[in-house]
């Protein structure tokens, strides 16, 4: 049996301020995570003008421009059985993204989850260097006559093959560079802006403008941006993408919730994006070797596939 001075001393205790539930420590406590709500959704980003700047010029740089530096740099430079000078853009793109995505990430005024962003990183940059190695082999065989608005298996320089368990390892190549590496390459990556896009909103519609530096990158971006969905086929990928964002922007606006410029400057990009996939697919939408290539309900045409069917071709 405890003695009554013990029992005086436990009810002190529990008559102490803030050892309830509802005592002041609890509501310094409560007061203390509801304000780093409010800050989440009140505290709005300036535009990102250095970091948007870094990501449109590496992805020119070092995608974009990666297959024509190979083409432009001299053969005895780099000859066929080393790694090309659109190689080394590659690697240094597969080092460059990630940082810049992670520099993205940390200035989001919403924190997000860590451990889907670092595994959305890691796969990024699997899937990029498998690209890599396979995109490498197919560039490369243009110098030998290799065709790329065939398939594989129609190409002259691979059809005739012996034994033609080969022709079988160029298609496992191919599979490589044009399906699973863009895949672990692209899926991560939409992700990861997605989850940035979702925190670019802001109370305040005065803060919902782009300024005009954001205005300058729109252009050049969207239209990178058109490069990787056709170039890279992901055009499914893409458009659940963007009516992901579209469909939060109509939430968040129910809300009284409002794009950032940041945010802005993101579904602005994507929807000059669709604009540019839907003119070029009206472009080349009766040309019958491209059709054969890409049967199928979605004809999005490959820009290489073009340039060697009616540009090299003609020279």
């Amino acid at each position: 049996m405890p003695s009554g001075a013990t029992m005086e001393a436990a009810a002190r205790r529990r008559q102490l301020p803030g050892a309830a539930g509802g005592g002041p420590g609890a509501a310094f406590m409560q007061a203390r995570h509801g304000s780093v709500k409010a800050e989440e959704t009140d505290h709005t980003a300036p535009f990102h003008f250095d970091l948007w700047l870094y990501f449109t010029l590496q992805n020119w740089v070092l995608d974009f421009g990666r297959p024509i530096a190979m083409l432009a740099f001299p053969l005895q430079w780099f000859p066929l059985n080393k790694p090309s000078v659109g190689d080394y853009f590659h690697m240094a793109y597969n080092v460059i993204t990630p940082f810049l995505l992670l520099k993205l990430i940390e200035r989001s005024p919403r924190t997000l989850p860590r451990s889907i962003i670092y595994v959305s990183i890691i796969t990024f940059i699997m899937g990029a260097s498998i690209h890599l190695v396979g995109d490498s082999v197919n560039h490369r065989l243009l110098f030998s006559g290799y065709q790329h608005h065939l398939s594989v298996r129609e190409n002259p320089i691979i059809k005739n093959l012996k034994p033609e368990t080969l022709i079988d390892s160029f298609e496992l190549l191919y599979y490589y560079d044009e399906y699973l590496g863009h895949s672990m390459w692209y899926i991560p990556f939409f992700l990861i802006l997605f989850m940035y896009f979702s925190g670019c909103f802001t109370s305040s519609k005065a803060e919902s403008h782009m300024p005009v530096a954001a205005l300058l990158l729109v252009v050049p971006s969207g239209l990178y941006y058109w490069y990787l969905v056709t170039e890279g086929q992901i055009f499914i990928l893409f458009i659940f993408t963007f009516f992901a964002m579209l469909a939060l922007v109509v939430h968040q606006k129910r809300r009284r919730l409002f794009l950032d410029s940041n945010g802005l400057f993101l579904f602005y990009s994507f929807a000059l994006t669709l604009s540019l996939v839907a003119l070029w697919v009206a472009w080349l939408w009766n040309d019958p070797v491209l059709r054969k290539k890409y049967p199928g309900v979605i004809y999005i045409p490959e820009p290489w596939a073009f340039y060697t069917l009616h540009v090299s071709s003609q020279h």
